[in-house]
């Protein structure tokens, strides 16, 4: 028997990080090649890893809610592997840094699994065998469970988790502190001067780690706030003739069976926009101090879903036709609602539109995505009295905005981009004629 360890693998764009969501087995548990064994969340999305041995389960190294490093054991699993035979004694073992004394390879099996990660074969070199930690008598696991968060106020103390005692399945803040003789919510002493009061946590207060997307996008949006000089711009629009166009799509067997919403036509104008206007479509190359127009636009749509915002792209939007813009936005909204976004998707974006008004809201100020320099904002669409042909009509009328780098984008092109859009969905016929 032998016992192999599968790490946490890149599983794309240099993610350095990834927390722990779920586990599907348990030790004990019987594994085969390939079958999914846990759920991650990296900064980008959720990726369910396949194991890459066949075997039982022995341990499990991190719990569910913790941040794991990448090259960090995972999970280790005791495999049917045979060790070759050897008749010595212990002490002329070979250590693990030489090499197999047969001069077969190290890296065969059966192929790459996921990222890289092969089924293992059997080796042909000894390995010096580690004696088994011995299970606590409680049998906890040796490795203490506590979230990130409780970790860090554990080292802050100074206190050694392993000696903490615990009620549940993980330790808690309550149960460090304790350990630590540190008091939960600390008196102020009536001699001490006057300053500004700390927060009082009353009981039932409820907490969450900051993780995963969510900790990705407050990083993201903190550091393009006070890294790119922001501009906003607001226009108010009659879109009666896109709504109108909107049912007129729906109506027609081109797009039977697709979905077509308002924010199609808001993405087919800002990509006329941007064929109008191609300096819209840029970043800012700090290092080489350049601006840099990418070939393809990749229409970036800000997306609510349960673990956070996220801004997966279109790839080369405007080459697609309108049905096929269509059926990309319908299959990217899906997607991101599933939480099965890839990292691919999230990546490589060049200019985003956000959909506030499907929350009943009218305007924003919208923060630019990270290395873009813009960002649109499709507000609510509501009837008011509006002036229509000498006369005062009830219309259908929206807000947008577009947020822009000034570094990169001057006053004059950004009104020209979102007067564009605007002129756009408020005659899309014309628009739609170039399809």
């Amino acid at each position: 028997m032998a016992t192999e360890t599968f790490v946490l693998p890149d599983v794309g764009e240099g993610l350095t990080e990834a927390d722990v969501l779920s586990w599907h087995v348990a030790v004990g548990d019987e594994v085969g090649v390939n079958q999914v064994v846990v759920e991650v969340e990296t900064a980008k999305a959720a990726v369910e890893l396949p194991c890459p041995f066949d075997g039982t389960v022995a341990e499990l190294f991190a719990a569910e809610g913790e941040t794991v490093p990448v090259g960090a054991p995972l999970i280790a699993v005791t495999t049917a592997a045979v060790e070759q035979a050897a008749e010595h004694s212990p002490d002329d073992e070979a250590p693990d840094d030489e090499a197999p004394d047969d001069g077969a390879p190290d890296d065969e099996g059966s192929g790459s699994v996921l990222v890289g990660y092969g089924t293992s074969a059997a080796r042909t070199r000894r390995r010096r065998r580690r004696p088994a930690s011995p299970e606590p008598a409680t049998g906890r696991p040796s490795r203490p469970p506590a979230t990130p968060p409780v970790r860090k106020m554990a080292k802050e103390l100074g206190v050694d988790l392993a000696e903490v005692t615990y009620d549940g399945d993980r330790i808690r803040r309550e149960d460090v502190r304790r350990h630590a003789g540190t008091p939960s919510a600390p008196a102020a002493s009536a001699a001490a001067p006057s300053a500004p009061s700390a927060v009082v946590e009353e009981p039932g207060d409820r907490r969450v780690p900051i993780t995963g997307v969510r900790r990705a996008t407050a990083a993201a949006v903190t550091s393009s706030a006070f890294t790119a000089p922001h501009v906003t711009e607001f226009v108010t629009v009659d879109v009666t003739a896109m709504t109108e166009t909107v049912e007129a799509l729906r109506a027609h067997r081109a797009f039977e069976g697709v979905r077509v919403t308002p924010l199609l036509l808001v993405a087919r104008a800002l990509l006329s926009a941007v064929r109008h206007f191609p300096d819209i479509n840029a970043r800012w190359d700090s290092e080489a101090q350049e601006i840099v127009h990418p070939r393809a636009v990749n229409l970036g749509i800000a997306a609510a879903t349960p673990r956070g915002l996220i801004v997966p792209n279109i790839k080369d939007a405007a080459a697609l036709t309108l049905v096929d813009l269509a059926r990309a936005l319908a299959e990217l909204t899906t997607t991101a609602r599933a939480g099965r976004t890839t990292p691919e998707q999230m990546s490589g974006g060049t200019i985003t539109i956000t959909n506030v008004g499907v929350f009943g809201v009218d305007a924003a100020t919208p923060i630019l995505n990270p290395g873009e320099a813009a960002i649109l904002c499709f507000g609510a669409v509501r009837r008011r009295p509006w002036e229509y042909r000498g006369e005062v009509a009830l219309r259908e009328v929206t807000e947008l905005s577009l947020s822009f780098d000034h570094r990169l984008v001057d006053g004059e092109l950004g009104s020209r981009v979102l007067a564009r859009v605007a002129a756009v969905l408020a005659d899309p016929a014309g628009e739609l004629l170039l399809d």
